[in-house]
């Protein structure tokens, strides 16, 4: 993959991402007067997906409810064993230095996932020894699932290619890096290996001044 390419397929990504910041809710919850009316805490629940996923320490968690709901997160998807131009290594590598840059905010009122592409391969074990690989400190969960949930939470979450050929090539992955307040209905994005300054800015500039949302917050 090309630098020209890698950043149409991240661009791409933006604007899954972007269309999944103003999604009404889901098509099984009919609004009686449209989004601005929906409640925000069902629209907040609505938006994403609640599958079971597996953290790198081997607890089962639920996406929704126990990594996401109430916090303010950074998140993508990776391989251990990555075939798209290294990005996964380059990008894990990177946001050791946002965590270091972030310090002992993470884990206390920032949280970082890391969702493996490939579960058939990338267990528990796997991805601790990935993690420790680079350093990675606590406050940071690498996660894995059953294949057919890692895929809907993939597309829920915006990582699509409109070129279908395109999307199921695991080569062609997006190096995106999603981060958001979730109770504040905030959400941007950016390639993962932009500067760590520039993440760690980027996600400084989406909180209020004098607001700070506290983890597991409603």
């Amino acid at each position: 993959m090309d630098r020209r390419h890698f950043l149409g397929v991240t661009a791409t990504a933006a604007l899954g991402f972007a269309a999944l910041s103003t999604l009404p809710g889901s098509s099984d919850r009919p609004e009686k007067n449209g989004y601005a009316e929906t409640p925000s805490e069902d629209r907040r629940r609505n938006r994403f997906l609640n599958v079971a996923l597996t953290t790198h320490e081997g607890r089962e968690v639920r996406f929704y409810d126990d990594l996401l709901k109430g916090k303010t997160v950074l998140l993508n998807f990776f391989y251990t064993i990555c075939t798209a131009e290294a990005i996964c290594p380059l990008g894990t590598a990177n946001l050791v230095e946002v965590q270091e840059i972030l310090g002992p905010r993470v884990g206390r009122d920032v949280f970082m996932y890391s969702i493996t592409l490939d579960p058939a391969n990338d267990t528990p074990q796997v991805m601790k020894s990935y993690a420790k690989a680079f350093g990675v400190k606590p406050g940071w969960t690498f996660l894995t699932g059953e294949k057919e949930d890692i895929e809907r939470l993939r597309r829920n979450l915006g990582y699509v290619n409109l070129d279908p050929v395109k999307d199921k090539d695991p080569s062609q992955h997006s190096g995106m890096l999603r981060y958001g307040i979730e109770p504040m209905e905030r959400w941007a994005g950016c390639p993962i290996l932009s500067r760590p300054e520039v993440i760690a800015g980027s996600l400084a500039r989406i909180v209020p001044r004098g607001e700070r949302p506290k983890a597991g917050a409603a």
